[in-house]
């Protein structure tokens, strides 16, 4: 952190400066953004997946400045967090991000930015921010922006741009699928998280120099592939198995799905973040529409259709129309998954992972271990329960072996 801070100077300034840390870089971003070129590159690694994750909303807002939700895309929303943080510490020099690489791998998130000095260019930033609206109980999203941008031409040719606030909220006080309340979160970063120019010239990189030293090269490729088959314009994802579990479904093929999306006119893609994502443009009323096509098809248990709950409200409309599930579309099937690449990496070994202690997964005990600790909580109650008792049976002994008194 001296280091950056003595080097804020034009000729003494960086080109690339990368922060791995262990847990949250924000201490590190001031100084990093001070100290980085015009046009230069920084890298930011964040490991406290917990926090981003929205484990503890409340330490995220005080180490990110952002309310995070317990959604399935967690993992994107981590990155769009992170995204935020380092735009909101530029804008105060002057400066803003340019994402080219927002990578979700194992356990932390890692960005590839490149930083631009412009006061002009700053005032954009509000619109690249949005707050998000999550449903309590079918988790149907929705996102506002902080602010919007509009484009006019006036009468002698020229362009004039105006920024404005937009009014909301963007949605009513009960969601309308599903009648529930809404959670609130943000602000996250909701423009693209990726430049697919730079991540077709990593790709052309690694085909033309094959990095064969590297035991991760096959997942290098499968992992860009993937990013560069995602929709840039589409922020977040919804998770196809918790869809269907929201309505106690049958589980969906996720092509048969991905072709009644395209058959229906939309664009549709997979996220690097999760294996079974669904990324798309449409809007959500379809994705309902398509689920209650589906449950014609696969029939709901009436005992699970009960008053109050997502499956009765969502499943009692009717479908809209008729959807596409047999006719597999041609651009259902993408490049990365058609030919097998390694796109979601498996753990190496059982129990592989960041342990709560530096021993924790050492030795031949971690099976034990961790055998050991399951309903730790529930087993303290009972052992305090059953200590309890013993010493209120303990106490009425002792008040009948006491001697009564003679009068």
């Amino acid at each position: 952190m001296t280091l950056m801070y003595l080097s804020t100077s034009n000729e003494k300034r960086f080109d690339v400066i990368d922060l791995d840390p262990y847990g949250c870089p924000n201490r590190f971003l001031d100084g990093a953004l001070q100290s980085i070129a015009n046009g230069g590159l920084l890298l930011v690694t964040a490991t406290d997946m917990a926090v981003l994750a929205g484990n503890t909303p409340e330490a995220c807002y005080a180490k990110y400045g952002c309310v995070p939700l317990r959604m399935k895309c967690c993992h994107e929303m981590a990155l769009r967090i992170l995204l935020h943080s380092i735009e909101t510490h530029a804008n105060r020099y002057g400066k803003y991000i340019e994402p080219l690489l927002s990578i979700s791998a194992d356990f932390y998130v890692r960005v590839f930015v490149r930083i631009h000095t412009g006061q002009a260019k700053c005032k954009y930033s509000m619109s690249k921010q949005s707050m998000i609206f999550q449903c309590t109980g079918c988790e149907t999203f929705t996102l506002q922006p902080l602010g919007n941008v509009k484009v006019s031409t006036t009468d002698k040719g020229k362009s004039q741009t105006k920024f404005g606030i937009p009014t909301g909220p963007s949605v009513g006080t009960n969601c309308e699928h599903c009648g529930h309340k809404h959670h609130m979160g943000g602000p996250i970063w909701s423009n693209p998280i990726h430049d697919h120019g730079f991540v077709k010239e990593l790709l052309q990189t690694i085909e033309e120099r094959p990095l064969c030293e590297l035991g991760t090269h096959r997942r290098l490729q499968g992992v860009l592939s993937v990013v560069q088959e995602e929709l840039l314009d589409v922020p977040l994802y919804y998770v196809l198995d918790k869809l269907c579990c929201v309505l106690k479904l049958e589980n969906v093929p996720v092509l048969k799905f991905r072709s009644a999306l395209l058959h229906a006119g939309y664009r549709v893609s997979f996220s690097h973040a999760s294996k079974n994502s669904i990324k798309t443009d449409a809007p959500t009323s379809v994705i309902w529409d398509i689920l209650r096509c589906w449950a014609k098809r696969h029939p709901v248990k009436e005992n699970r259709m009960l008053d109050g709950t997502p499956v009765k409200t969502i499943l009692q409309r009717p479908p809209t129309k008729d959807y596409v599930f047999d006719d597999i579309h041609p651009e259902a099937n993408p490049y990365s998954r058609r030919n097998a690449l390694t796109r979601f990496q498996e753990n190496p070994t059982a129990h592989w992972g960041p342990g709560t202690r530096a021993t924790i997964m050492i030795g031949q005990d971690k099976v034990a271990k961790s055998f050991r600790n399951q309903n730790k909580k529930q087993k303290q109650k009972s052992t305090d329960k059953d200590n309890t008792a013993k010493e209120n049976s303990d106490d009425e002994q002792s008040k009948c072996k006491q001697p009564k008194l003679e009068t």
